[in-house]
C-alpha cells in the first residue's frame, strides 16, 4: 500500500525513518552489528582455554604467518595490495596473517563468485558480433579491435556500430531523459543502482514503475543491499513486490562475519525493451539531481544508448539478477534492439549514427581488471590529450605510473576532482598522489562549487569512457562496475566540451598549493595510504 504521493506526483511507499538514539538502538544496523560482535567473541573464546599450550600454539601462528607470507609474495594480487598486506603482517604477525586467510578463502565470497562465473560462462556467445561492425573497427586501424578482443576474454562484450548515443553533462538532464523513455516501456524495463533512495527524484520513477507494472511489463529493480543498511528499509524488496514490481537486493548485510561484503554493485544500469539504456555515475537519490544539497553543487554525467547495444545493457543487468535465481532466464537480452532495420549497407555495416560503442562490465571476482585495463589503455595510447573527471583518485602503482608517463611524454593530461570532498579520509589519499603527478606535468583541478560524481575519460576528440567506474581501488578491485567504450561517436565532442565548461568552474592545483594544503590532509594522506587498497 503506497503511503503517500506528493504534489508532484513522486510516490513514497515507507514512512521517514525515525530519528534520535532510540531509533538507531532498534535499527538493523545496529542488531547485525551486535550479533557480528557477539559471534567474533564465540570464535575468540576456545583462546581462553588454550592457555598452558601458549608457548606451542605461538610456535604454530608464527610458522603459519611465515607460510601466508610466501603465499603473498606468489600470488597475483598486485603489488600495491601486497605492499599493504606486508606491512600489515609486519607490525601484526598473527592477525594479520589469520585476516588475509579470511579474506582469501571466505565460503560466502566463494559462493558468488561460483554463482557469477557461471552466469558469464552461460552467456560468453550469448550475443552475435556482427561481423560487419566488426571489419569496420578493424579498418579504423585504432587499435581498438584489439581491445575487444581483450574484453571478450572475460565475458560477452560485443561492438556496435548501429547505435545512437546521447551523453548527459547533469543527474537533471538524464532524470528529464529517463523519465521520458520510461512511459515508451511496453515489455520489460530494468533497473539496477548502487543507491536507492525515497524521494523525489525515486519517487517520480516509482509512479511510472507501478504504472507500467499494472499495465503488465515486466518491472524488475535490483540495488545494493547497502541501501538496506543506509536508506532503505530491509522489507522494501517486499513491498515492490506487494506493488506488482519485482525487486532483489544484492549482498544484502546478514549478521554473519564475511569478507564477500566487500564486493559491492556500484552499477547503474536502466534497460527499456533492449531499444534504450542508461549509464553513468547517476543513482536514484535527491543529491544527484541537485534536488538536496549536501556537498555544495552536485556535477554528474550519464549516457543513453538507444539501438542493439542497449541488449548488451540487459545481458549485464540479467547475469546479476540470475545470481540468486533457480532458473537462470537470459532470453529478454534478445529482446529489442532494432538495428536489423539499419543494417547492411555497402559501406561495411556503418549506420546513420557514426561511431562504436562497447558496453562492458568488471566483476571483482574475474581475476581480470577490466576497469583498470581500459583507462590505462587510453592513457597509453593518446596522441595529444586525456581528460578525466571522477570523484575520487586512490590510485595502485600500474596506474599512478601510466599517469604519469602520459604527463611525462608531453600529452596534455588533466584531472578534475571534487572541490568538496563527500568523505575527508578518500580527499586526503587523492591529495596524497598529487605531488607525483604534478612533478609528471599532469594537471589538476577541483570543482569549486561542489562535489564531482562523474566518471567520464575523454581522449584526442575520438575515445571516452562514461560509466560507473572511479579511479580507486574500490571501484577497480571492490565492486561490480560497467561503462561504455565510445570510439568516433558524435557525443565525444559533448563529452569535451562538457570537460572544458567543467573546468571552467575550477581552481587549479600547483605544487605551491599541494605543499600549502590543510594540515589535516597532509597528515592523513600519507598515513592512511599504506592500507588504500583494503579501504
Amino acid at each position: 500500500m503506497i503511503d503517500r504521493i506528493d504534489n508532484e506526483g513522486a510516490v513514497y511507499l515507507v514512512k521517514p525513518k525515525p530519528k534520535g538514539i532510540k531509533a538507531l538502538l532498534f535499527t538493523r544496523l545496529f542488531i547485525i552489528a551486535l550479533l557480528i560482535l557477539v559471534e567474533v567473541a564465540v570464535a575468540l573464546a576456545p583462546l581462553v582455554f588454550l592457555e598452558e599450550y601458549m608457548h606451542h600454539f605461538i610456535v604454530v601462528l608464527g610458522i603459519f604467518s611465515l607460510v601466508m607470507l610466501v603465499w603473498l609474495f606468489n600470488s597475483r594480487m598486485d603489488s600495491s595490495a601486497k605492499l599493504t598486506w606486508m606491512f600489515i603482517i609486519a607490525i601484526l604477525p598473527v592477525g594479520g596473517a589469520l585476516l588475509l586467510l579470511f579474506t582469501q578463502t571466505n565460503i560466502g565470497h566463494r559462493v558468488i563468485k561460483e554463482r557469477t562465473e557461471k552466469m558469464v560462462s552461460e552467456t560468453m556467445d550469448y550475443l552475435e558480433q556482427d561481423p560487419r561492425a566488426m571489419e569496420a573497427l578493424r579498418r579504423e586501424d585504432s587499435y581498438t579491435d584489439d581491445l575487444l578482443h581483450y574484453l571478450n576474454k572475460s565475458g560477452c562484450f560485443p561492438v556496435f556500430t548501429d547505435t545512437e548515443v546521447t551523453y548527459f553533462p547533469s543527474g537533471e538532464k538524464k532524470f528529464e531523459a529517463l523519465l521520458e523513455e520510461l512511459e515508451k516501456a511496453e515489455k520489460y524495463i530494468f533497473m539496477e543502482y548502487f543507491i536507492v533512495e525515497e524521494g523525489h527524484m525515486w519517487g517520480r520513477i516509482l509512479k511510472i514503475l507501478l504504472d507500467k507494472a499494472k499495465a503488465g511489463v515486466d518491472v524488475r529493480v535490483m540495488y545494493d543491499g547497502m541501501c538496506e543498511i543506509s536508506n532503505l528499509p530491509p522489507y522494501y524488496c517486499r513491498r515492490l513486490e506487494e506493488e506488482g514490481i519485482k525487486a532483489h537486493a544484492f549482498s544484502p548485510i546478514r549478521p554473519v562475519v564475511s569478507s564477500h561484503y566487500n564486493y559491492r554493485d556500484h552499477r547503474k544500469i536502466c534497460v527499456i525493451d533492449g531499444r534504450t539504456a542508461f549509464t553513468g555515475g547517476v543513482n536514484l537519490a535527491d543529491e544527484y539531481i541537485n534536488r538536496v544539497e549536501r556537498f555544495g553543487h552536485w556535477k554528474d554525467t550519464a549516457l543513453m544508448v538507444k539501438g542493439d547495444a542497449a541488449r548488451s545493457f540487459a545481458l549485464m543487468f540479467l547475469q546479476m539478477w540470475n545470481i540468486d535465481e533457480k532458473d537462470p532466464d537470459f532470453s529478454p537480452a534478445l529482446m529489442g534492439g532494432g538495428g536489423e532495420e539499419r543494417r547492411g549497407k555497402e559501406d561495411g555495416g556503418r549506420p546513420d549514427s557514426p561511431g562504436f560503442v562497447i558496453p562492458y562490465c568488471d566483476s571483482p571476482l574475474s581475476g581480470e581488471k577490466v576497469g583498470e585495463t581500459i583507462y590505462m589503455d587510453i592513457l597509453n595510447r593518446a596522441g595529444r590529450y586525456v581528460h578525466i573527471m571522477t570523484p575520487y583518485l586512490i590510485l595502485d602503482g600500474e596506474l599512478e605510473a601510466a599517469l604519469c608517463y602520459a604527463g611525462r611524454r608531453g600529452l596534455d593530461v588533466k584531472l578534475i576532482l571534487p572541490g568538496i570532498p563527500d568523505k575527508k579520509v578518500a580527499y586526503a589519499l587523492a591529495k596524497a598522489h598529487y605531488p607525483a603527478l604534478l612533478d609528471a606535468g599532469v594537471q589538476i583541478y577541483e570543482y569549486t562549487p561542489g562535489f564531482v560524481h562523474a566518471k567520464v575519460t575523454v581522449s584526442d576528440d575520438e575515445k571516452g569512457v562514461v560509466g560507473t567506474i572511479n579511479y580507486d581501488y574500490r571501484s577497480l578491485y571492490h565492486h561490480f562496475e560497467c561503462a561504455a567504450y565510445l570510439y568516433r561517436t558524435d557525443c565525444i565532442a559533448d563529452m569535451e566540451r562538457d570537460f572544458q565548461e567543467t573546468l571552467a568552474k575550477c581552481r587549479r592545483v600547483t605544487k605551491e598549493t599541494a605543499r600549502t594544503e590543510k594540515l589535516f590532509y597532509r597528515v592523513v594522506g600519507p598515513l592512511v595510504r599504506f592500507i588504500a587498497p583494503l579501504m
